[in-house]
């Protein structure tokens, strides 16, 4: 599958990997690589990100902080923790209480100094994903737009959480990629 990415999207997945080798993390994360796809300039899927206002710095940075919030939360959505609650537990607490005995971050996964990492099955299915994207819309190669989309197509991950909170959905993405362009065909970038 990887022969069809893009140097776009091969972009995206090593910069997904340097971002888990920052952090210190066992393994690559969808967080990761939508940190990665922020990261993008003079992309399709930058063009995309942009143009749905989130060129901003700060816009970037406070997505980077959402995503930095549920790994301490050890991955749980939103809709995760509002379902806990619900239930009489309050995840913010038991973080605090994990953190206080262990460390900041304590929930956040293993630590790992060095050696390849791997991709989690939600990193994996995200990168499938972007192939039947692209299979969908008739395109050959594989680009940082799917990976763009097919990352928000995966409702109730911390990364596409993120990016609802900015509006940017499923369909805000295809229709900047696909729509209202109909007979001037692709959007650019």
């Amino acid at each position: 599958m990887f022969e069809r990415f893009t140097e776009a999207a091969r972009a995206v997945v090593k910069g997904a990997v340097v971002h888990a080798e920052r952090e210190r993390a066992e393994r690559v994360d969808e967080g990761h690589l939508l940190l990665a796809l922020l990261e993008r300039r003079g992309s399709r899927g930058a063009f995309v990100l942009d143009a749905l206002g989130l060129a901003d710095e700060a816009r970037r940075a406070e997505i980077g902080r959402a995503i930095g919030a549920a790994r301490r939360r050890a991955g749980l959505s939103r809709a995760d923790t509002e379902a806990l609650a619900g239930l009489g537990i309050d995840v913010d607490e038991i973080v605090a209480r994990v953190e206080e005995a262990h460390g900041v971050g304590a929930l956040a996964g293993g630590r790992r100094v060095g050696g390849r990492r791997a991709f989690t099955g939600e990193a994996k299915k995200v990168l499938e994903g972007a192939l039947r994207v692209a299979v969908r819309h008739g395109d050959r190669s594989i680009g940082d737009e799917h990976v763009l989309l097919a990352l928000v197509s995966r409702g109730g991950s911390s990364a596409s959480e993120a990016l609802e909170g900015f509006g940017v959905d499923a369909g805000a993405v295809e229709r900047v990629l696909y729509g209202g362009y109909e007979g001037e065909g692709r959007a650019a970038g």
